[in-house]
């Protein structure tokens, strides 16, 4: 190992390369982070886990772009979960949300310890967005929701969009920290090399990592006693696994004052005033992290003065 993941707090994305093999991964580790973003809305239970799961996702995907942009991971269907989205951007900030219908979600859970993205979303897509910026075109690719699990719809978006070998596995739990339960999650990523002139075929190597990789256990992946170099150990130490430079993952949301006054100024003047509350004031919250805006007409126009 490289790299002491021991001395490396949570909420981290590692990459791995399988020592003299065609084999690279990585690793995330997320706990103030997701607690963050799942905290901000009383989810129910299954609701957070999905949310939880995309971020995960998210973090893993969004942590090997090689420029500056942001992926936005999402799944819509016509199930209890009408849609979930999770925001990466490269300084490594994370920002997600759920939109649901409460009473489906408890009838679905009925049944159910936990159920999974196709019971939750039913019928739709899973979507990845790649965004470099305002001067290039985005690139999406789209795959329906397969199975149970995000995990396979993101192995499936893989296969059909970039034809690479690509598993994945997610987690996420809650954990008692002693003053209070707080969510975390995690998730790795292993994809294999292309065959070439000088490695020759890499199925052997392929077929061996996933046999491997088929022992993480979820628990794994989210107990904070289980340091990153440790679990990385624990699943390739035949092999070795070469950790690289990680990465810091945050919570962050891209809300603010003026963003909000920019979306109030696309309304008309007719429509403003229908959002006047008793006090005078226009309230906004934002859906991803609950922030509440308060605006008055001659604040919200001095803003748009400025700008």
């Amino acid at each position: 190992m490289s790299q002491n993941l021991n001395a490396i707090p949570d909420n981290l994305v590692a990459p791995f390369q399988i020592e003299d093999e065609p084999v690279r991964g990585r690793l995330v580790r997320l706990g103030e982070a997701v607690d963050t973003i799942l905290q901000a809305h009383a989810y129910p239970e299954p609701v957070a886990n999905l949310l939880g799961e995309v971020c995960a996702l998210a973090a893993l995907v969004g942590s090997n772009l090689k420029f500056e942009g942001r992926l936005i991971v999402q799944a819509q269907g016509d199930g209890p979960v009408r849609y979930v989205v999770c925001d990466y951007d490269t300084s490594g900030s994370l920002r997600g949300y759920c939109r649901f219908d409460e009473a489906e979600v408890a009838a679905a859970t009925k049944g159910f310890a936990r159920p999974g993205a196709r019971s939750l979303l039913g019928d739709g897509v899973f979507i990845m967005t790649v965004d470099q910026g305002p001067d290039m075109d985005r690139y999406q690719g789209v795959t329906a929701i397969e199975g149970e699990t995000l995990a396979l719809s993101a192995e499936q978006y893989f296969a059909q969009s970039e034809q690479t070998p690509t598993r994945i596995r997610l987690a996420v739990g809650q954990v008692d920290t002693g003053d209070g339960p707080v969510w975390r999650a995690g998730g790795m990523l292993i994809q294999a090399i292309a065959e070439d002139d000088a490695r020759g075929s890499t199925a052997e190597a392929w077929t061996r990592t996933q046999a491997f990789f088929e022992t993480i256990g979820e628990d794994e992946l989210v107990d904070p006693t289980i340091s990153a170099e440790t679990l990385l150990f624990r699943l390739f130490h035949e092999d070795g696994a070469r950790v690289f430079e990680p990465k810091p993952i945050q919570a962050f949301c891209r809300c603010s004052l003026d963003r909000i006054a920019t979306v109030l100024a696309s309304f008309s003047e007719d429509e403003r005033a229908d959002m006047v509350e008793d006090d005078g004031q226009i309230r906004v919250t934002c859906e991803y992290c609950s922030k509440v805006y308060a605006l008055t007409p001659d604040s919200l126009a001095a803003i748009g003065q400025a700008s």
